[in-house]
Formats: structure tokens, C-alpha cells, sequence
């Protein structure tokens, strides 16, 4: 279980270019995701901070345990860190579920552990804000028979099963965070659910009716 003082650990060195703290305005991400102004460029601390807790909650559904969460979590942070310069104006968010949610299918099809940078000694740590990182942890846990249920699946289906039925996207959305036609979207989703199902009954834990997955 994650402690209770847990903090997201990143890397010190940053981008002369991603700014700091002081240089971002009150607006986070919204006007640079707005506009992608550089000069609304949000700085890496910011970035953890207003997007940590969401990016971590995807990851752990995704992943099923919460030593892959955070190392999918931190992934995600230096990708999007490194890839701000080029960042066109769109859905930072749906940005984020992107690259998270593709790191965890390389991670999974890699069948090993992400390999992560190594950290310096000094590196920064990041004090996560409200809710705090116990109440985050749980949060991201689901009913531990639908977890079980989920890492039954194969990647793509659980990913699109994720997307849809807990962080509550559109087919449409689904389709550019995995980069894959709408017909094949309905198909993983529909897929998915049928042995979301199946194995919650074969398992006799919950009544498959009332799990809110696909209904």
C-alpha cells in the first residue's frame, strides 16, 4: 500500500523552455492547451500537480497494482515533459490518456518493467496537493473482483473497457487515444465487456447485471 506520505518522484533537470512555477499563470493548462502559446508553457511542477492524481488514477486501472501505476505515472510525466514543445493546441487531457494508456500496452506487450531513467541523488520530489496520496490510492482501486476481472483481459480489450466504462469516454475519444478505427473501438469495447462478464460469473463474486460495466 502506498504511504502516506507518499510524493511522485521526477527527475530534477528540466527544460530551460518548460519554465518554473513562477512563470505559469493561475490558468494551469488551459491556455497553453488553449493556444500553445509557449510563452503559457506550464512548468513540470505544475504539470504534477494539476494532472498527477488523474494520470495515476488511469494508471492503476489500467495496471491492477500500484508499483506499475507509478512507474507508468512518472513515465507518462517525462514523455509529456519532453514532448511540450510540439504539443498542438487540442485536449491536454485527452493528451494525457494517450500516452499513458499506450505505455501501458508497451509495458505490457514488453512483458518486463518500463525501464525508467536513473534518478540523481537530488532529484526533485513533487508534494501531490488535495486529496491526499492515501485517499488518491484508493480512490484508483476498484471492487478487487472487477480488478481481477480486468487484468483477466487482454490489454487492448482492457484498456478500451477502461476508457469507456470508468473514465467514461467516447467512442470517438477512445479511437484517437488508442489510434484505431471507430469499428474497431465498438469491437474491443463489446468484446471486452462479454469476458468482463464472463469471468465475474465463473467466479460467482458479483451479479454481472449491477456491475455498471456496459450498462
Amino acid at each position: 500500500m502506498i504511504n502516506a506520505e507518499r510524493t511522485l518522484p521526477f527527475t530534477a533537470d528540466r527544460p530551460a523552455e518548460a519554465g518554473t512555477d513562477s512563470d505559469v499563470s493561475a490558468a494551469g493548462t488551459a491556455a497553453f492547451d488553449a493556444t500553445g502559446d509557449k510563452s503559457a508553457m506550464p512548468s513540470w511542477d505544475e504539470l504534477v500537480r494539476e494532472h498527477g492524481d488523474r494520470v495515476y488514477r488511469l494508471a492503476y486501472r489500467l495496471s491492477g497494482n500500484a508499483q506499475d501505476a507509478e512507474d507508468l505515472t512518472q513515465d507518462t510525466f517525462i514523455r509529456v515533459f519532453r514532448s511540450l514543445q510540439n504539443y498542438q493546441p487540442g485536449t491536454f487531457e485527452g493528451w494525457l490518456h494517450r500516452i499513458t494508456t499506450n505505455l501501458f500496452l508497451d509495458m505490457v506487450r514488453r512483458r518486463n518493467r518500463i525501464r525508467m531513467e536513473a534518478l540523481p541523488e537530488d532529484y526533485d520530489r513533487v508534494p501531490s496537493d488535495s486529496p491526499n496520496p492515501e485517499e488518491i490510492y484508493h480512490d484508483a482501486r476498484l471492487a478487487p473482483d472487477l480488478q481481477s476481472a480486468l487484468d483477466s483481459l487482454a490489454p487492448e480489450f482492457r484498456a478500451a473497457v477502461v476508457l469507456c466504462d470508468i473514465e467514461g469516454l467516447s467512442y470517438e475519444e477512445i479511437g484517437a487515444t488508442l489510434g484505431v478505427k471507430l469499428g474497431t473501438v465498438r469491437s474491443r469495447i463489446h468484446r471486452g465487456r462479454q469476458a468482463l462478464r464472463e469471468h465475474l460469473a465463473a467466479n460467482g463474486k458479483v451479479d454481472t447485471e449491477r456491475i455498471g460495466i456496459g450498462y
